[in-house]
């Protein structure tokens, strides 16, 4: 959590506002979102939070592997469907290893 309280601070920094935080879809093998967020514009950010003490085997980006995407893209759109209208969205991960790195786009619905 406290990698989550550091990404949550730096995108409220940014001018991000906090929508949802641990959002998870109902049911087993459902899909989890760290932090949804909301620029200024509108723009809703699904933010995938990865920590690692060191940059080895790849450091806190590698570990997001494809069905770590595809379940954040699940949840995503489970969030999206109680929505009336859905926003224009992204999907952004904010790395510590140990520096803060916020990647905006990281992927999209179809990777």
């Amino acid at each position: 959590m406290r990698a989550e309280d550091q990404a949550l601070a730096h995108l409220r920094r940014a001018g991000l506002k906090l929508v949802s935080r641990n959002y998870r879809t109902p049911g087993r093998g459902g899909g989890e979102i760290d932090l949804i967020m909301r620029e200024p514009s509108g723009t809703l950010v699904f933010v995938e939070v990865r920590s690692r003490g060191s940059v080895d085997y790849g450091g806190a980006g590698a570990s997001i592997g494809g069905v770590k995407r595809r379940r954040i893209v699940l949840a995503a759109r489970h969030f999206l469907s109680s929505l009336p209208a859905h926003p224009p969205c992204r999907f952004d991960v904010v790395l510590l290893d140990p520096q803060l790195v916020w990647l905006k786009g990281a992927f999209d619905a179809g990777d």
